[in-house]
């Protein structure tokens, strides 16, 4: 094997192991400890004994953990300002490295020296999962938050994220993990995922990090077609005939679902789609167009707000939903989309292609949109431009979709 190989077997082979013994140590003091910890035996040791006394802590043990780290290991203002006096009086190194060390909270040496442990990482994203469920009430814990989320994007950047792809073949822990983050349309049975992951026509694709081997951090489900598809159940339904990926001219991207909580506002999604692109027209490069087939989870919402009503006897919906959802999507000139997804894809580059009226008639699409989903089209030699007009609040779209919300400003109510 070669020594690259070695070394890659060797980091996906880290697990978690707890302390060798119980502590009875505040965890507070602990933290203290671990700070003040000059060899790195005692350092893993006493990380070891945090994570794991985290881990049997209920949620007011958990939030009294977290209001600690926020009061009490923040930035010293004090040391800071006259670190800031001597750097301005003498720029050397020397200042240079104090006022850097003063301007960085202890908190954030803790969760470094926390990671150390092998196994530590996927912990530390399970806990920022747990800060996130609590700041909502304790906004006083955001900062906290801020530093979290600061390190976990160092650690979780591009460059050591790992894109696998996700077969019938696959390991079944892995593919349960798949069926349970699935969050746009669910899997309901193994028949279900095979059905997803078997036939030729059919690709999976998911990151991972190599601290988190058997736990994928976002993953796309795709279909191979011809032509652009308008509701989900030509993609998903069992009796459909497989097509031969030779025969695909587009790929439908048809859900994301990103699976870790702890690691919501650091984006994989960009970078997900754009290799998954790469890789397909490797396979397959007689493919020419690649879109999405997308929920509109805010639309019923915001129809609600804009007392906008349907009923089941209103014989023009299905010429009025595509005019109220293009005007939703595209918004007010300046402001950016309101819809999460759209946010998301326009926010990549892709554009919105068209629009389809009783595309997803389960419960879930009915509720959040009528049934309505939208195609974002993904064309390499737009992005730039598109993502220039949707600075300039301009968000991308075709003639068809443009034509629509103007017909909304006529026909429908303000």
């Amino acid at each position: 094997m070669s020594l690259l190989g070695d070394l890659l077997n060797t980091v996906f082979e880290r697990r978690y192991a707890g302390a060798s013994g119980d502590d009875s140590r505040p965890i507070d003091r602990l933290a203290r400890d671990l700070l003040e910890a000059g060899d790195e035996m005692t350092e893993l040791e006493l990380a070891r004994r945090i994570l794991d006394r985290y881990g049997r802590m209920d949620d007011g043990e958990r939030l009294a953990f977290f209001s600690f780290l926020a009061d009490d290991c923040g930035i010293d203002t004090g040391e800071l300002r006259e670190a800031l006096d001597r750097y301005e009086a003498e720029q050397g190194i020397r200042n240079y490295r104090a006022l850097m060390a003063a301007a960085e909270p202890p908190r954030q040496e803790l969760f470094r020296r926390l990671n150390r442990v092998p196994g530590a990482t996927a912990k530390l994203v399970q806990m920022r999962g747990d800060l996130l469920r609590v700041t909502r009430d304790h906004p006083s814990l955001k900062r906290l938050d801020t530093d979290l989320r600061h390190l976990l994007r160092s650690w979780f950047n591009r460059g050591f994220l790992v894109l696998r792809p996700i077969s019938w073949e696959t390991p079944a822990n892995v593919l349960e993990k798949i069926i349970h983050y699935e969050a746009v349309h669910a899997i309901h049975s193994w028949e279900d995922l095979r059905l997803r992951l078997e036939p030729p026509d059919r690709r999976c694709f998911a990151f991972f990090h190599p601290a988190m081997p058997d736990d994928p951090l976002i993953f796309v489900e795709v279909a191979l077609t011809r032509g652009v598809p308008g509701a989900i159940d030509d993609l998903l339904t069992g009796t459909r005939k497989a097509l031969q990926p030779g025969k695909a001219d587009t790929a439908v991207f048809y859900s994301i679902s990103n699976c870790q909580r702890g690691l919501a506002g650091i984006s994989f999604g960009n970078s997900l789609i754009k290799q998954v692109v790469a890789e397909l027209s490797a396979e397959c490069p007689q493919l020419r167009t690649f879109v999405t087939l997308s929920p509109i989870p805010g639309l019923a919402v915001w129809m609600a707000e804009q007392g906008v009503t349907l009923t089941p006897e209103d014989d023009d919906a299905a010429a009025r939903l595509p005019r109220i959802a293009a005007r939703y999507l595209l918004g007010m000139e300046g402001q950016r989309p309101k819809d999460p997804v759209a946010r998301f894809h326009l926010g990549n580059g892709a554009e919105i292609h068209d629009i389809h009226v009783a595309a997803d008639l389960s419960e879930s699409g009915r509720r959040q949109s009528h049934g309505v989903m939208v195609n974002y089209l993904y064309d390499p030699d737009r992005i730039a431009r598109n993502l220039a007009g949707l600075a300039a609040g301009r968000p991308a779209a075709s003639r068809r979709v443009q034509g629509l919300a103007r017909q909304a400003e006529k026909k429908e109510p303000s």
